[in-house]
């Protein structure tokens, strides 16, 4: 069985399955495992001078740890492989998330803010609904390419092993990729290495979203609105998402009672947003989803 076609199952397995909750009640889940890894990395190594370095280290050892457990679980066959695929792409999980932001807006503003808080790391509690809604939709067009769109593609590109490399990356990413007094230096090669590893992958996310949405002509103001953003990534999926709904996204957010102002996304999409547009939102996750799943298919022609 080549690799497309395992990734077309365990896409369709994710997408209809999700997190078996029962079971991370009783395992600790494969990312949680991995951020221990990054924690203990971090603790050990991240001390004293040549702290630049120390984490270039951590790096090339999780980098060949995600890639021997990758080599060491493809080894039990086809099964195994479909499974961790299945168990580290998060597309029912993102949509649960987004889908529990529009449903507690509905109810008030006060638990749609206590729902996105779930899943945005800005401050939420003065939030308008507005601001709910943009936060929700920005989170999810960012973990669609981080947690659907890029897993797929590393799978396909190096199998089991290339999801788990990209997966430690990605995790180590998020706990010391940050630009704080302990992690500027330490987490510098990871978050190098993140943004890396998300350049292909952030790019078609953006196109996956825009060709369903019929936003494609509108390529180079997506292109342009990305350019705008502060990760050199995250800006596609937002600017697309952003154009494939007609809102406007980003704008001024706080972060830790400190007001940043962020150019606006799309600045002449509709700003008056709620669990409408979220809604729109997830119906676009959705088609970006069925439009890999094609290209896995296609894929899987081509190679059988």
């Amino acid at each position: 069985m080549n690799t497309g076609a395992l990734l077309i199952i365990a896409m369709v397995l994710d997408a209809a399955m999700g997190e078996p909750i029962w079971l991370w009640q009783r395992l600790p889940h494969p990312a949680v495992l991995m951020g221990r890894v990054v924690g203990w990395l971090d603790m050990t190594l991240n001390s004293g001078t040549g702290r630049k370095a120390k984490g270039i280290v951590a790096l090339l050892l999780l980098i060949i740890i995600g890639y021997l457990i990758g080599q060491v679980l493809a080894a039990f066959g086809p099964v195994v492989e479909i499974v961790t695929a299945a168990v580290l792409l998060a597309q029912r999980s993102l949509v649960q998330h987004v889908q529990k932001v529009a449903d507690g807006l509905r109810m008030s503003v006060q638990q749609g803010r206590r729902d996105v808080a779930m899943i945005v790391s800005r401050d939420t509690a003065t939030m308008e609904g507005s601001a709910v809604a943009r936060s929700a939709i920005e989170s999810a067009a960012e973990n669609l390419s981080d947690g659907v769109i890029a897993p797929a593609f590393w799978f396909l590109i190096g199998g089991l092993p290339g999801l788990l490399v990209y997966k430690f990356v990605n995790t180590a990413d998020s706990m010391i990729g940050y630009r704080t007094p302990r992690h500027e230096q330490f987490g510098w090669a990871s978050a190098r290495m993140d943004d890396l590893l998300n350049l292909v992958p952030a790019r078609l996310t953006a196109l996956l979203i825009a060709l369903p949405a019929g936003v494609i002509a509108q390529w180079q103001m997506i292109r342009s609105d990305a350019a705008q953003h502060k990760s050199p990534n995250a800006g596609w999926p937002e600017a697309a998402m952003a154009r494939a709904i007609d809102v406007a996204l980003a704008g001024p957010r706080t972060y830790d009672g400190i007001t940043q102002e962020f150019a606006w996304v799309h600045s002449s999409g509709s700003r008056n947003i709620g669990p409408v547009e979220i809604d729109a939102a997830i119906t676009r996750l959705w088609h970006a989803w069925a439009v890999m799943l094609g290209v896995a298919f296609l894929l899987c022609l081509l190679t059988s």
